[in-house]
């Protein structure tokens, strides 16, 4: 509208009208229409525009090809006609932030708005995303804009996260940036990153019952000088299940990984993990989860689980089938939780809830964002056990493990056996270790951490991914000749290391385990 500095708060430009035919018309009760991969380009051989970034973000043929959208007509508060272009590495309805714009218009925007959140409303974390695409930069050999680990991005992050930390509170970025690019931006920048390096990885694991990738990202960011006591380590969230893979697909996709006894570029392994995660987790075998673009699956964790467990068909789920599901969630929630960082969970998966029918949300789904379907309506505390839809008429979705008073008073329950993990997660805590090793398994599905705790204690997390019991040796040259095992929950000693520092274990179908070495025997 051209009022005083608010244009600067966005990276927009003011195209004038001498070159208005270079824009694509706007149809009929919409305020902007993204350009065409050819119109971007002809926007920037006329310089108004930086031009195609080095990625589209829910990129979709014919709805999103560029990150780029031109308005119709605005009449600014002078009473001038004007049309402008826009970045939004997102929806069209994002606008993105332009943190060099003269007036500081953005920058006062997102100060001003941390103050309100932590002063005003009380909350004690900022979530900081799309906080890696702050800086834009022409590209002077002609291909994409420098978008993504730009120098003013490190910046801009410092200056937030400072600003945070000064008036008491802490970050975290929520943004699926490459291994080294979340490595250095914890370094200078938000306080935590969310967990995206292991999400996809964690889910591959359970819907092939195979652990190789889980154990390459493990130790991929291992050597990248990334703790995972840097990570927020969650479940479902509001966004889909991720598998864009960006530091295989996008950062290092020339550079050789070693998979399955086959040797991949980082272009062909994502390109193996995403297909295999399509085909596990979606199509004629598990059609209530559904892709969400280039970006991953629309699903809850318990419909992850389902899909993984061979279940097509949610309607018939019984007693024995929702138990195998609350194991496999359990599985989960103890990878994410024993281990050192942040460990998050929502309503979602505290009731194990599954995907609404997309034909109850086609409303939502119309612009192609099918993430609509894993963010039921549900009711955590059981207060209206009636209500079939919440006050804004999000559909109430089937809640496989009921609500959490009730679950409290069954000792059986995915609850309350949740709280038993996170009491020793806390009683020992595992939250403030270091990760020493991601070793080698004699199975397949097995998962093995080894965390340092704070009083110098060897920790191992074991996992089983798979649906049936797996016994071998587990060794790792941070384990203690002569040490027990104890484990954990029941306090029994069940192993000693031997002097090749291993130790026999066996775990039941979908099992876990959290091992304490506590000396010799």
């Amino acid at each position: 509208m051209k009022v005083g500095d608010y244009p600067g708060i966005y990276h927009m430009v003011e195209i004038p009208r001498d070159d208005w035919h270079l824009l694509p018309s706007v149809p009929a009760g919409r305020d902007s229409v993204n350009l065409d991969a050819e119109a971007e380009d002809v926007l920037e051989r006329a310089g108004h525009i930086v031009g195609r970034m080095q990625r589209v973000i829910f990129h979709e043929p014919g709805i999103k090809d560029t990150n780029w959208s031109a308005t119709g007509v605005v009449t600014g508060a002078d009473g001038v006609e004007r049309r402008w272009v826009y970045l939004h590495y997102f929806k069209d309805g994002q606008p993105s932030i332009n943190w060099l714009d003269p007036t500081n218009a953005g920058m006062r925007l997102v100060m001003g708005d941390a103050l309100h959140s932590l002063h005003e409303l009380g909350a004690g974390a900022l979530r900081l995303d799309a906080n890696g695409f702050l800086g834009v930069e022409k590209s002077t050999t002609g291909g994409a804009a420098w978008s993504e680990g730009h120098p003013l991005s490190e910046a801009a992050n410092q200056m937030i996260a400072s600003l945070v930390r000064k008036v008491g509170g802490f970050t975290f970025q929520e943004l699926n940036l490459s291994i080294d690019d979340i490595a250095k931006t914890a370094r200078r920048g938000a306080d935590l990153s969310y967990d995206f390096v292991n999400r996809p990885a964690y889910h591959h694991a359970l819907a092939t019952a195979d652990t190789e990738f889980l154990r390459l990202t493990l130790s991929t960011a291992l050597q990248a000088g990334l703790q995972p006591i840097s990570l927020v380590h969650a479940l479902q969230n509001h966004d889909e299940l991720t598998y864009e893979l960006v530091h295989f697909a996008a950062m290092h996709s020339d550079k050789i990984f070693r998979l399955g006894g086959v040797d991949l570029t980082g272009e062909q392994l994502a390109a193996k993990i995403r297909a295999e995660l399509v085909d596990r987790l979606t199509g004629p075998g598990a059609p209530y989860n559904l892709v969400f673009t280039t970006n991953g699956i629309a699903s809850t964790t318990a419909t992850v689980i389902t899909a993984s467990l061979g279940i097509r068909d949610l309607a018939i789920l019984d007693s024995s089938s929702i138990e195998r599901v609350k194991q496999a969630h359990l599985l989960l929630a103890m990878f994410n939780a024993l281990q050192p960082g942040v460990f998050a969970i929502s309503g979602w998966d505290l009731l194990g809830m599954l995907t609404v029918p997309a034909g109850h949300v086609s409303w939502l789904l119309a612009g192609g964002d099918t993430r609509w379907i894993h963010r039921p309506a549900y009711d955590l505390m059981g207060h209206q056990p009636e209500a079939t839809a919440s006050p804004s008429g999000m559909p109430r979705a089937t809640s496989l493990y009921g609500s959490l008073p009730d679950q409290l008073r069954d000792a059986t329950s995915f609850a309350y056996r949740l709280r038993e993990i996170l009491a020793v997660r806390s009683r020992y805590r595992i939250d403030t270790g270091t990760q020493v090793d991601v070793p080698a398994v004699p199975n397949e599905a097995l998962l093995v951490m080894v965390h340092r705790l704070e009083n110098g204690q060897p920790q191992v997390t074991a996992l089983n991914f798979s649906g049936h019991s797996v016994a071998g040796r587990i060794a790792s040259e941070h384990l203690p000749p002569g040490g027990a095992v104890e484990d954990m929950f029941s306090h029994e000693v069940v192993a000693t290391v031997d002097q090749a520092h291993g130790f026999e274990l066996s775990l039941p179908a979908h099992g876990g385990t959290s091992l304490l070495l506590v000396g010799e025997e």
